[in-house]
């Protein structure tokens, strides 16, 4: 057994929407991607006032990728030109499959708005591969009573099953490229233990707090960046911390993109732009 060596530590940019506090580790200056996790928006943690606008994120299109969504605090409406719709609250996730393309927003209920609350929220995008990408849209939102939520690290830390397997237990979310997905709550002093990863990218994001991978500090806010072959992982909370930790097999493909298309190709880009502009993806019902 192998540990993965530590690559790199990138720290979260500030790029706020409007006012919503946005952090994003990936893609950037020095990291464009861990293939197959594309992109990391951190909303928040801030305080919303009452009588506030909530969330910005009207109808926009998607095609050719994944987005996990983590509710860490407040809450979240979804509702797409599918027909899904749902309001997720603190401790869900919602898992959408773009695949071939919909129109979707993701919005805060009327009673968020009205009194206002603790909001944080990640939003990771996950690669299709080309055989993949037009496949029929998809959405599961899960509140966090569905959740299984395991003890690990002797008890000090507790680990959210969202996809894959852990300890015997299954997460109730089928991913279609077999990517695992969790996110991690640890006290101060904690060593999780994680193996068989080789040949897989571990996608590692400090939410909160402090920890040591393999031996390098990480800071709150940072993405560890870790080697593909080595088969072990070992984490230590310094200080009680906030993991999101997935892993999945590198796609290796190439990889077009333009605002929220994801595709192989320029050629597939522009055709994503004139379905959209054509009406294909649907609309948002009002």
């Amino acid at each position: 057994m192998t540990h993965k060596t530590v690559l790199g530590l990138h720290p979260s940019f500030r790029d706020d929407i409007a006012d919503l506090v946005t952090r994003r580790p990936v893609p950037g200056p020095r990291v464009s991607q861990v293939d197959p996790f594309l992109f990391l928006n951190h909303h928040g943690p801030q305080v919303y006032p009452p009588n506030n606008r909530g969330l910005p994120f009207g109808p926009h299109p998607h095609r050719g990728f994944e987005t996990v969504t983590f509710i860490l605090q407040g809450e979240l409406m979804h509702r797409d030109s599918v027909g899904f719709e749902s309001v997720i609250r603190a401790g869900g996730v919602q898992w959408m499959t773009a695949g071939s393309g919909l129109v979707h927003a993701e919005l805060s209920p009327d009673a968020f708005k009205r009194a206002g609350g603790p909001l944080e929220i990640l939003q990771l995008w996950v690669n299709l591969p080309s055989r993949l990408k037009m496949t029929p849209p998809r959405y599961q939102g899960l509140q966090g009573d569905a959740i299984p939520v395991l003890d690990v690290a002797d008890g000090k830390a507790t680990l959210s099953l969202i996809s894959g397997e852990w300890g015997g237990a299954t997460g109730p979310v089928e991913s279609i490229t077999g990517n695992f997905m969790s996110t991690v709550a640890a006290r101060a002093g904690a060593r999780l233990s994680f193996d068989q990863l080789s040949g897989r990218n571990v996608f590692l994001y400090v939410v909160s707090g402090s920890v040591n991978v393999n031996g390098r500090e990480v800071a709150a806010h940072h993405l560890v960046e870790l080697d593909v072959a080595g088969d072990a992982l070992v984490i230590d909370a310094r200080t009680d911390a906030r993991l999101l930790f997935g892993h999945g097999e590198p796609i290796g493909e190439p990889v077009a993109s333009y605002g929220p298309f994801v595709m192989n190709t320029e050629v597939e880009i522009r055709q994503a732009i004139a379905d959209y502009q054509a009406g294909k993806f649907g609309h948002v019902r009002g």
